[in-house]
C-alpha cells in the first residue's frame, strides 16, 4: 500500500499556525485495535455518527477486524505515529447483484476532526475501492451531522434520500440520511 502525505499549514487548537502538519494513511492491523476502539467509542459517546449506545470493548472490535479482510479493507491515519482516524469499506448487501457496492465507515479522534483527517482517509479508501472492484460507496449519515455532511458533499458525495425514524436513538426515532458516491470512471 503507498502511503499518502499531506504536509499543509492547519491551525492549532489555540487559533495559532502549526506549520508542519504530516498525516500517513495506510491499511490498518491488529497493532491499530486499540487506537480504532477508542476513536469509535468516541462516536458512539458524542451520538452523531451511529445508533450504537453502549460502548465496545476489545473483543468486539477483533472480530469486527477480523471480517474485515479482502476486499474490506480498514484504513487509519497517523499524525505523529498516533492513529487519529480510521474508515473501512463493509458489506452492503450479501445478493451478488450488489457485489460493486461497499458500505463506508469513518471515524475521526475528537482532536482531528475539521482538520483535513476525513477527506484524506476518504481519497484512501476511495482508490482502494476502485482497486477491489466497486464502482459505488454509499453512507448512512445522520441528518443533524453536518460537519459529515459536509465532508461528503466536499468529496463528491450525494444525498440520496432520508429513511424517517430508521432507528432510536437514547429511546427516540431518529432519521437516517443515506448518501453515494458512484465512481464513474469504473462504470467506462
Amino acid at each position: 500500500m503507498e502511503n499518502f502525505l499531506y504536509n499543509g499549514c492547519k491551525p492549532d487548537r489555540t487559533g495559532g499556525i502549526n506549520l508542519k502538519t504530516e498525516f500517513k494513511t495506510r491499511l490498518a492491523s491488529t497493532d491499530d485495535l486499540d487506537s480504532i476502539l477508542n476513536i469509535y467509542n468516541q462516536g458512539i459517546e458524542d451520538r452523531i455518527a451511529t445508533l450504537e449506545e453502549d460502548e465496545k470493548d476489545i473483543g468486539y472490535m477483533t472480530e469486527w477486524f477480523n471480517n474485515h479482510n479482502g476486499r474490506f479493507a480498514v484504513m487509519v491515519v497517523e499524525n505523529s505515529d498516533e492513529i487519529v482516524g480510521w474508515a473501512s469499506l463493509n458489506p452492503y448487501s450479501n445478493r451478488c447483484a450488489y457485489a460493486g457496492v461497499a458500505d463506508l465507515s469513518i471515524y475521526i479522534r475528537r482532536d482531528h476532526r475539521g482538520k483535513g483527517v476525513g477527506s484524506l482517509l476518504l481519497k484512501e479508501i476511495e482508490r482502494t475501492a476502485v482497486k477491489n472492484q466497486f464502482n459505488k460507496i454509499v453512507l448512512f449519515t445522520f441528518p443533524f451531522n453536518t460537519l459529515g455532511q459536509g465532508l461528503y458533499r466536499k468529496n463528491g458525495y450525494r444525498e440520496v434520500g432520508v429513511f424517517k425514524n430508521q432507528g432510536k436513538l437514547e429511546g427516540r426515532f431518529v432519521d437516517v440520511m443515506i448518501m453515494e458516491k458512484v465512481f464513474e470512471d469504473f462504470l467506462t
